[in-house]
């Protein structure tokens, strides 16, 4: 707020008050002087509300990942390609209903091309997943490639993460370009719908998503 006194005298000038000019200078300095010292004032930086919940994130996805590996690879060690396309179809939800039941979070997987018609993406998750293709192509690498936010569905306030899937070596067998004649054939018995095939080493083949759900009192907790 400016000073009374200048405004008295603007109002009634004198021969002892200053002239406009000295006055506005002084106003002009009062207003710089604000200025800077706004300016030099700190901002805390924001409060990251997901922080709490992005390690047991991570290690959810890695514990996931890895037992969907090892299944995998003893099912095609124990038998022929084939049936280990019966054998996937049972244990990964098998292994995510075990991470759920142990610690809270909803467990699944999805893609932009999917086997199984009930992974397909939800609208959030299809954005996300077109997110990793864009990173990707820019040239990030999806072994580190993951997306975390609380947001709300229904007024219910909820975690949301999801980490990319590289396409590996053990992953080509039912979903490379080149699948042989009996795996293709188990494939199309089990998901007359399959879209998944036709991925190369390296590439996006969809993502882990985790979901748990918060309390009010969490929403906002730092």
């Amino acid at each position: 707020m400016i000073d009374r006194r200048f405004t008295q005298a603007i109002e009634a000038p004198d021969a002892r008050t200053p002239s406009l000019h000295a006055v506005g200078a002084v106003i002009a300095s009062l207003l710089i002087l604000a200025g800077a010292t706004a300016g030099n004032a700190e901002t805390p930086p924001p409060v990251d509300a997901t922080a709490p919940y992005l390690e047991e994130a991570r290690r959810l996805a890695k514990s996931f990942s890895s037992r969907l590996q090892g299944e995998l690879q003893a099912a095609l060690s124990a038998s022929e390609p084939q049936n280990a396309v019966a054998n996937c179809r049972l244990v990964a939800p098998a292994k995510a209903n075990e991470l759920t039941e142990q610690h809270g979070w909803s467990v699944a997987r999805t893609a932009l091309r999917v086997r199984n018609p009930r992974n397909a993406p939800t609208l959030r998750e299809r954005a996300v997943l077109l997110d990793f293709q864009r990173r990707a192509a820019a040239g990030e690498h999806l072994s580190a490639m993951e997306h975390i936010a609380i947001v709300e569905d229904g007024g219910l306030p909820y975690v949301h993460y999801m980490r990319a899937i590289t396409t590996g070596g053990v992953c080509l067998t039912c979903h490379g370009e080149s699948i042989d004649d009996p795996v293709r054939e188990a494939i199309a018995a089990l998901y007359p719908a399959d879209a998944a095939t036709g991925f190369t080493p390296g590439s996006l083949r969809g993502a882990f998503t985790f979901v748990r759900p918060l309390a009010p009192a969490e929403e906002h907790s730092p």
